[in-house]
Protein backbone atom coordinates (compact mmCIF):
# COMPACT_ATOMS: atom_id res chain seq x y z
CA UNK A 1 0.00 0.00 0.00
CA UNK A 2 2.14 3.21 -1.34
CA UNK A 3 1.73 6.41 -2.76
CA UNK A 4 1.85 5.09 -6.05
CA UNK A 5 -1.73 2.96 -5.18
CA UNK A 6 -3.50 5.97 -3.71
CA UNK A 7 -2.61 8.66 -6.83
CA UNK A 8 -5.27 8.83 -9.57
CA UNK A 9 -4.29 7.27 -12.76
CA UNK A 10 -1.77 9.33 -15.53
CA UNK A 11 0.32 9.95 -12.45
CA UNK A 12 4.22 9.12 -13.04
CA UNK A 13 6.65 8.45 -9.82
CA UNK A 14 10.63 9.16 -10.46
CA UNK A 15 13.65 10.66 -9.44
CA UNK A 16 15.63 13.35 -10.95
CA UNK A 17 19.02 10.94 -11.52
CA UNK A 18 16.69 8.64 -13.00
CA UNK A 19 14.69 11.07 -15.58
CA UNK A 20 18.56 12.38 -16.23
CA UNK A 21 19.49 9.12 -17.14
CA UNK A 22 16.27 8.17 -19.36
CA UNK A 23 17.26 11.35 -21.02
CA UNK A 24 20.86 11.45 -21.56
CA UNK A 25 20.15 7.46 -22.74
CA UNK A 26 17.99 8.65 -25.87
CA UNK A 27 20.05 11.71 -27.10
CA UNK A 28 24.00 9.92 -27.49
CA UNK A 29 25.68 12.03 -30.09
CA UNK A 30 28.49 9.91 -30.76
CA UNK A 31 32.10 10.89 -32.45
CA UNK A 32 33.35 9.08 -34.73
CA UNK A 33 37.27 7.57 -34.73
CA UNK A 34 37.10 5.22 -37.21
CA UNK A 35 40.91 4.22 -37.78
CA UNK A 36 40.41 0.91 -39.47
CA UNK A 37 38.21 -1.82 -40.90
CA UNK A 38 35.87 -1.62 -38.20
CA UNK A 39 34.62 2.13 -38.92
CA UNK A 40 33.27 0.41 -42.03
CA UNK A 41 30.95 -1.80 -39.91
CA UNK A 42 30.51 1.30 -37.58
CA UNK A 43 29.06 3.04 -40.85
CA UNK A 44 26.95 0.37 -41.66
CA UNK A 45 25.17 0.33 -38.52
CA UNK A 46 24.38 4.05 -39.25
CA UNK A 47 22.55 3.24 -42.28
CA UNK A 48 19.18 2.86 -43.15
CA UNK A 49 19.55 -1.17 -42.67
CA UNK A 50 20.34 -1.15 -39.36
CA UNK A 51 19.40 2.88 -38.74
CA UNK A 52 20.33 4.20 -35.40
CA UNK A 53 18.32 7.18 -35.37
CA UNK A 54 16.14 4.71 -33.60
CA UNK A 55 18.12 4.99 -30.56
CA UNK A 56 18.35 9.26 -30.83
CA UNK A 57 22.11 8.54 -33.19
CA UNK A 58 20.72 10.34 -35.70
CA UNK A 59 24.30 11.92 -36.69
CA UNK A 60 27.76 10.90 -36.07
CA UNK A 61 29.42 14.41 -34.86
CA UNK A 62 32.53 15.63 -36.21
CA UNK A 63 33.04 18.45 -33.38
CA UNK A 64 33.72 16.47 -29.89
CA UNK A 65 32.51 19.41 -28.78
CA UNK A 66 28.99 18.14 -29.74
CA UNK A 67 29.19 14.80 -29.19
CA UNK A 68 29.33 12.28 -25.43
CA UNK A 69 29.98 9.14 -27.11
CA UNK A 70 33.39 8.55 -28.72
CA UNK A 71 33.41 4.99 -30.29
CA UNK A 72 37.30 4.14 -30.69
CA UNK A 73 37.09 1.82 -34.59
CA UNK A 74 39.77 0.19 -35.28
CA UNK A 75 43.61 -0.23 -34.04
CA UNK A 76 45.18 2.71 -32.60
CA UNK A 77 48.91 3.78 -33.80
CA UNK A 78 51.21 5.40 -31.22
CA UNK A 79 51.19 8.57 -33.36
CA UNK A 80 47.37 9.03 -32.96
CA UNK A 81 47.27 8.29 -29.06
CA UNK A 82 47.93 11.97 -28.12
CA UNK A 83 45.00 13.14 -31.04
CA UNK A 84 42.79 10.14 -29.51
CA UNK A 85 43.38 11.83 -25.74
CA UNK A 86 42.69 15.24 -27.22
CA UNK A 87 39.62 14.22 -28.84
CA UNK A 88 38.02 12.59 -25.72
CA UNK A 89 39.18 15.71 -23.31
CA UNK A 90 37.37 18.23 -25.86
CA UNK A 91 34.29 16.44 -24.81
CA UNK A 92 31.77 17.70 -22.27
CA UNK A 93 30.96 15.71 -19.74
CA UNK A 94 29.49 13.17 -19.56
CA UNK A 95 31.13 11.59 -21.58
CA UNK A 96 31.50 8.01 -22.43
CA UNK A 97 33.68 5.68 -24.98
CA UNK A 98 32.80 1.84 -26.72
CA UNK A 99 36.20 0.04 -28.04
CA UNK A 100 34.86 -1.40 -30.72
CA UNK A 101 37.07 -4.67 -32.73
CA UNK A 102 39.69 -6.24 -30.92
CA UNK A 103 42.56 -4.29 -32.17
CA UNK A 104 40.70 -1.52 -29.89
CA UNK A 105 40.12 -3.47 -27.04
CA UNK A 106 43.51 -5.27 -26.89
CA UNK A 107 45.76 -4.51 -29.79
CA UNK A 108 44.33 -7.67 -31.94
CA UNK A 109 47.02 -9.35 -34.16
CA UNK A 110 49.03 -5.73 -34.10
CA UNK A 111 51.58 -7.36 -31.18
CA UNK A 112 54.32 -4.64 -31.85
CA UNK A 113 55.86 -1.42 -31.36
CA UNK A 114 53.63 1.08 -33.26
CA UNK A 115 50.44 -0.18 -32.24
CA UNK A 116 49.00 1.09 -28.69
CA UNK A 117 47.74 -1.90 -27.45
CA UNK A 118 44.31 -1.83 -26.21
CA UNK A 119 42.94 2.23 -26.04
CA UNK A 120 42.59 1.76 -22.32
CA UNK A 121 46.12 2.68 -22.13
CA UNK A 122 45.19 6.51 -23.74
CA UNK A 123 41.00 6.81 -22.43
CA UNK A 124 39.06 5.15 -19.71
CA UNK A 125 36.63 2.72 -21.84
CA UNK A 126 33.01 2.05 -20.59
CA UNK A 127 31.98 -0.66 -23.33
CA UNK A 128 34.78 -3.29 -24.96
CA UNK A 129 32.81 -4.71 -27.99
CA UNK A 130 35.06 -8.30 -29.84
CA UNK A 131 35.14 -9.10 -32.89
CA UNK A 132 37.59 -8.87 -36.29
CA UNK A 133 35.43 -6.48 -37.24
CA UNK A 134 32.10 -6.69 -34.80
CA UNK A 135 28.89 -6.66 -37.15
CA UNK A 136 26.30 -3.75 -36.52
CA UNK A 137 24.71 -5.96 -34.99
CA UNK A 138 27.16 -6.01 -31.92
CA UNK A 139 27.58 -2.20 -32.26
CA UNK A 140 23.71 -1.83 -31.57
CA UNK A 141 24.11 -4.64 -28.63
CA UNK A 142 27.18 -2.67 -27.32
CA UNK A 143 25.19 0.73 -27.28
CA UNK A 144 22.23 -0.18 -26.28
CA UNK A 145 24.19 -1.86 -22.74
CA UNK A 146 25.72 1.27 -22.73
CA UNK A 147 22.08 2.52 -22.31
CA UNK A 148 21.65 0.90 -19.79
CA UNK A 149 24.60 1.97 -18.02
CA UNK A 150 24.18 5.58 -18.35
CA UNK A 151 20.59 5.10 -17.01
CA UNK A 152 21.47 3.82 -13.91
CA UNK A 153 24.45 6.69 -13.64
CA UNK A 154 24.04 9.06 -10.58
CA UNK A 155 24.10 13.05 -10.27
CA UNK A 156 25.93 15.28 -8.20
CA UNK A 157 27.60 14.37 -5.28
CA UNK A 158 26.28 10.79 -5.97
CA UNK A 159 28.31 11.16 -9.33
CA UNK A 160 31.32 12.14 -7.58
CA UNK A 161 31.07 8.96 -5.28
CA UNK A 162 31.06 6.86 -7.40
CA UNK A 163 34.16 7.74 -9.35
CA UNK A 164 35.84 7.80 -6.80
CA UNK A 165 34.68 4.49 -5.71
CA UNK A 166 35.40 2.97 -9.92
CA UNK A 167 38.81 4.29 -9.51
CA UNK A 168 39.63 2.89 -6.28
CA UNK A 169 38.61 -0.55 -7.35
CA UNK A 170 40.48 -0.04 -10.31
CA UNK A 171 44.09 0.68 -8.40
CA UNK A 172 43.65 -2.44 -6.65
CA UNK A 173 42.54 -4.16 -9.63
CA UNK A 174 44.98 -7.26 -10.33
CA UNK A 175 47.41 -6.37 -13.53
CA UNK A 176 46.55 -8.01 -16.46
CA UNK A 177 50.12 -9.10 -16.95
CA UNK A 178 49.69 -10.40 -13.32
CA UNK A 179 46.28 -12.69 -14.58
CA UNK A 180 47.05 -16.30 -15.19
CA UNK A 181 44.31 -17.71 -18.02
CA UNK A 182 42.91 -21.45 -18.76
CA UNK A 183 46.00 -22.56 -20.43
CA UNK A 184 48.68 -21.93 -17.67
Amino acid sequence: MGLEEKLPSGFLLTTVEQFAGYARKGSLWPATFGLACCAIEMMAAGGARYDLARFGMEVFRASPRQADLMIVAGRVSQKMAPVLRQIYDQMPEPKWVIAMGVCASSGGMFNNYAVVQGVDHVVPVDIYLPGCPPRPEMLIDAILKLHDKIGATKLGKNRENEVRENEAAALTAIPTHEMRGLLT
